[in-house]
């Protein structure tokens, strides 16, 4: 009589959570135990893991462990295919057991011996009717998730963010975050300054203990938030959810997120006038250049990777004074508020130029792999590759202007209300609305190098854009 036995418990799917399933099998297990005078040493579950995937069972995995150190004598599990599900598995199983002599699988459906052939072979027939029986599931739901993808409906499970547990309920907080996030990415913010205002703020994501980049991105550009209906990476359909965004918005959205010379990781910026200021003495742009701890200053740069004169140096702080005046004096100004009226006039073309964009970006896919299969040869996809590089070129640039008077959205003809929250926005987006107004600015030398400390502004040359 066996007198360690193990008891092995699985479910496949636990939406809930509560682990019901598995209780289940474990209290007829340990009944089938009793009944037959059977010493249990331990119980091994996996909760909410299938055993036809490749998903990893440690349950499982250290129960086999135990058999093989010779710990356990027998097993009793619900049915054979809560154990094993692949023929694979079995023989596995039945390699341990004849090791470490276990005779006993026992079931509350019915036992199997697998110390003798006819045991073994009756094993296999169970394996491989389970196994049958999995991939007919499979198919089955595959199937019906064709079917709800192409009529545009929700196919279950995890709450999607914005929306209800339904999937098509809008959750007018959660929305009210997406939208605030699609603004600002719009408007030149990076998605690092915004997981982090986000964070500050306690609002939190749908499964997560904070916001981070990755999944934020995912959830700016999924077809989703414009009502549409992806499956297997392809939108098909019309969702039956209302959207959250606008089409212009998703456009927008997926231009910049996907862009590749997009940096995705980069240290976080510390330097407001960061790519906007020049030399005057060789047009070199100037770059961050710390003097100790607390004093930063920037610089035209020579020495490799750089290629200025090293002549021009400017103290940070009062700089970023100034400029941040100026841009908040001239966000008043009429022609400013003519300027940016004209542009937008012209946004009407936004999403026309982003499907654009990625109709070009496919293509260009399509031409790397024709390249790469050998199908072409390299001087016809550089030939090949050039009209449509143009292409993406010259729309990324028009998309680019029109992004930068997006950041300007209800400060222009505001400015005092703009200095009033200035304080408060990220850097990320004070860079991205000084540049909406300011291409770049010329710094003069030093007209009082020796001693004095005072910021002289007509050092300044201010080129606007608008």
């Amino acid at each position: 009589m066996p007198k360690a036995v193990a008891i092995y418990a699985r479910i496949s799917s636990d939406r809930d959570d509560d682990q019901l399933g598995v209780t289940r099998q474990l209290q007829d297990c340990r009944r089938l135990a009793a009944a037959r005078g059977w010493e249990v040493a331990e119980e091994y579950v996996d909760n909410n893991v299938s055993a036809y995937s490749s998903a990893r069972r440690p349950a499982y995995r250290r129960m086999l462990d135990d058999i093989t150190a010779g710990l356990r004598d027998a097993v009793i599990v619900y049915n054979a295919d809560r154990l094993l599900r692949k023929p694979s598995e079995l023989e596995d199983l039945i390699k341990i057991a004849a090791t470490a002599g276990i005779k006993h699988l026992a079931s509350v459906t019915g036992d199997v011996d697998l110390s003798n052939e006819d045991g073994r072979l009756m094993a296999r027939v169970l394996i491989a009717f389970a196994a049958k029986e999995s991939d007919a599931k499979s198919r089955r739901i595959k199937r019906k998730h064709e079917e709800l993808a192409a009529a545009g409906k929700f196919k279950g499970g995890r709450r999607p963010y914005g929306y209800e547990p339904d999937g098509r309920t809008i959750r007018p907080a959660e929305a009210a975050v997406i939208i605030e996030a699609a603004n600002r990415v719009i408007a030149g913010e990076s998605l690092r300054s915004i997981c982090t205002d986000f964070d500050d703020r306690g609002i939190l994501p749908a499964a997560a203990k904070c916001w981070t980049i990755t999944p934020l991105r995912e959830l700016l550009i999924s077809p989703r938030l414009v009502g549409q209906r992806e499956h297997h990476g392809e939108v098909i359909a019309t969702a039956d959810w209302p959207p959250i965004l606008t089409p212009d918005q998703g456009a927008r959205l997926r231009t910049i997120l996907t862009d590749p010379a997009r940096r995705t990781i980069r240290s976080p910026r510390t330097y407001l006038l960061h790519g906007l200021l020049r030399c005057s003495r060789c047009g070199s742009r100037l770059y961050a250049t710390p003097k100790g701890p607390t004093r930063r200053s920037y610089g035209c740069r020579s020495g490799p990777g750089f290629g200025g004169c090293n002549g021009i140096s400017v103290a940070a702080d009062p700089l970023e004074l100034f400029i941040t005046d100026l841009v908040l004096y001239r966000l008043d100004t009429p022609e400013l508020a003519a300027a940016t009226a004209k542009s937008h006039r012209g946004s009407d073309d936004a999403t026309k130029l982003s499907l654009a964009l990625d109709s070009d970006r496919r293509q260009l896919a399509e031409l790397s792999e024709l390249w790469g299969d050998q199908e072409i040869t390299r001087a016809e996809w550089l030939h090949a590759r050039k009209p449509i590089d143009n292409r993406i070129e010259a729309a990324t640039r028009k998309l680019r202007a029109l992004d930068r008077t997006s950041a300007l959205d209800g400060f222009v003809s505001n400015g005092a209300e703009l200095k009033a929250q200035w304080q408060d926005l990220p850097l990320s987006r004070q860079n991205a609305i000084i540049a909406a107004v300011l291409d770049h600015a010329v710094i003069e030398p030093n007209p009082n190098p020796r001693g004095s400390r005072h910021f002289a502004h007509e050092r300044v040359q201010p080129i606007w854009r608008v």
